[in-house]
């Protein structure tokens, strides 16, 4: 297993892996999620492809084929009034195949995450998780991160 930038021959395996994990939150969270929808179209995967900002990080397997991923987008602060100025890779999406899971594979792209990170100047990786989604909060535990804000709610 090993890993690589996405390229466009994997759209198709993305799709499948965006899937299972629209449908893990749509299970958790039904009043939230659609049924039957896709979080992109294959020409936004292509623009997202084409824009250094958003790398997405491929792990594939000998073959490859790609088992898992990870997209991301570099988010910064400067001359804010209150936050200092600090480079972040926000993880918006990670995924393995759930044929695959168990494996090590998020593991691999957590870190190739982390070291991309850190040699493009980030001062830190963060990422949100939805609390329907114990077995990922889980993964981002044993990655060793740490909560540092959480969002809430009430449903009216």
């Amino acid at each position: 297993m090993t890993v690589r930038f996405a390229c466009e021959k994997d759209i198709p395996q993305m799709n499948s892996l965006l899937t299972q994990v629209k449908e893990v939150h749509r299970q958790g969270r039904p009043d939230l999620f659609k049924a039957g929808t896709n979080k992109y179209t294959d020409e936004e995967l292509k623009e997202i492809l084409a824009d250094d900002s958003k790398p997405i990080f491929a792990a594939v397997d000998d073959n490859d084929v790609m088992c898992g991923y990870a997209f991301c987008m570099f988010k910064e602060h400067k001359n804010d009034n209150v936050l200092t100025d600090i480079k972040t890779l926000y993880i918006d999406d990670l995924c393995v195949d759930e044929n695959r899971r168990g494996q090590h594979i998020g593991s691999l792209l957590f870190s190739a995450v982390k070291k991309f990170a850190a040699e493009q100047g980030c001062y830190n990786v963060t990422l949100n998780v939805w609390e329907c989604n114990p077995s990922a909060r889980a993964f981002y535990d044993s990655m060793g991160m740490t909560p540092y804000k959480t969002g809430m709610e009430v449903i009216l």
